[in-house]
């Protein structure tokens, strides 16, 4: 046979409509990626530094943010604040105008149609970068840690935040949340909390924000990822503590777990792309510029998988895309 000419079968997979037919294949594609699918994160730090790992904002700079995602169409963001202040309880995170509350008053205030989602942790607010308080004996406190998550959450509420993120998955900490929300007049507000894989992903995050931990990099209560049944198994007791939302991470390690929980809750899940993912996905061009193709198209898979939305450093330069 010539080397120019085709078996019959060449020809049928060649002229395969799905492939062949740009008009048919448009009008056969599943639910697109829009905005409405992403979140943003914003790093709200006293000083915004352009060097570090992570890029960071400034409450002052908040409000031009607030206003672009809403003209993108992101309908959410969710605030992480750097304290420079630290004592070993977080009582700093409490202060009315902390960083945190003036953050959430200034994207509030800019946007009040777009929900505003916070962290309820305290590894950006003591000095052992620790997600919970410590005994005398440098062990976790669980009911020091509950206390302190609960007061932050109401804290956070004053200050107009929409949804209140415990973080530590320490357990407790959600229904607290939950309890303290509501008897402080603020049945309104809803609780998402974080459920978490070990992973090194974390990292440009944690060294952005102070929040690695000096005793080590694992954290106490955070899930292997090798044992998939506890990670679901954690994501539903949260559930039946009250949790309105689930935020689930690292995304790029938790599709599978979208899809498992997705079978046995109604609750919303938003998987949590990370700073390791922000900055191996998404990496720099020469001109300093993100390419965010390839963390579009992780943000398509968890959407496929059945997320509500990704929660994303890259929220604002993806939906850039989309609407282009």
């Amino acid at each position: 046979m010539s080397e120019t000419m085709h078996s019959p079968r060449d020809t049928e997979v060649s002229s395969h409509p799905l492939r062949a037919n740009p008009a048919v294949r448009r009008m056969l594609e599943g639910p697109p990626l829009t905005p409405a699918h992403l979140s943003m994160v914003l790093l709200v730090t006293d000083s915004r530094a352009d060097d570090g790992p992570m890029p960071t904002t400034t409450v002052d700079r908040i409000p031009a943010v607030m206003r672009e995602c809403s003209r993108l169409g992101i309908p959410s963001v969710k605030i992480f604040a750097k304290a420079t202040a630290r004592d070993a309880t977080g009582s700093v995170s409490l202060e009315p105008n902390s960083l945190m509350a003036r953050a959430v008053r200034a994207a509030k205030g800019s946007a009040p149609e777009i929900a505003v989602m916070t962290e309820t942790c305290l590894c950006s607010y003591t000095p052992g970068g620790l997600c919970y308080v410590t005994d005398q004996h440098g062990r976790p406190d669980v009911t020091a840690t509950i206390e302190v998550t609960a007061q932050q959450a109401v804290a956070h509420a004053e200050a107009g935040a929409d949804i209140i993120g415990p973080a530590s998955m320490v357990l407790g900490t959600t229904r607290a949340a939950r309890a303290a929300l509501d008897q402080a007049g603020y049945s309104d507000r809803s609780v998402m909390p974080h459920v978490i894989y070990l992973s090194t992903l974390y990292d440009g995050f944690r060294l952005t924000m102070g929040a690695t931990p000096h005793a080590g990099a694992d954290r106490e209560f955070q899930i292997s990822p090798t044992r998939p049944a506890d990670f679901v198994s954690a994501a539903l007791r949260l559930v039946e503590d009250g949790a309105d939302l689930l935020l689930l991470e690292p995304a790029m390690f938790t599709a599978d777990m979208v899809r498992d929980l997705k079978a046995r809750t109604d609750t919303p899940l938003f998987p949590f792309s990370v700073s390791g993912e922000y900055n191996k996905l998404a990496p720099l061009d020469a001109a300093g510029k993100r390419d965010v193709r390839t963390l579009t198209e992780l943000c398509t898979t968890l959407r496929r998988a059945g997320a509500t939305a990704t929660v994303t450093y890259g929220a604002v330069e993806i939906a850039r895309q989309l609407n282009s």
